[in-house]
């Protein structure tokens, strides 16, 4: 979509020196990308105490989580 913005100039060079992006059109899809993300992170961290009481879901070991990344199936010992 096409759209008409006007940008503060001192805000645009700030941008290109940290980001190296010299297009316009590319700072901004990242300005609005980084905006989004700020914002979603937020609400998530809002939700987070919204229910102090609640139960942790129940977890099941699988036969896989008992042979740990980086020792033998037959327990180590060789």
């Amino acid at each position: 979509m096409r759209t008409t913005i006007t940008l503060d100039d001192e805000l645009l060079a700030k941008a290109r020196a940290y980001t190296g992006l010299e297009e316009k059109t590319a700072l901004v899809r990242e300005a609005l990308k980084a905006l989004i993300q700020r914002e979603a992170a937020k609400r998530l961290a809002n939700l987070g105490g919204s229910q102090p009481g609640i139960e942790g879901a129940p977890r099941r070991r699988s036969d896989d989580d008992e042979n740990r990344i980086g020792e033998p199936p037959d327990g180590g010992s060789d």
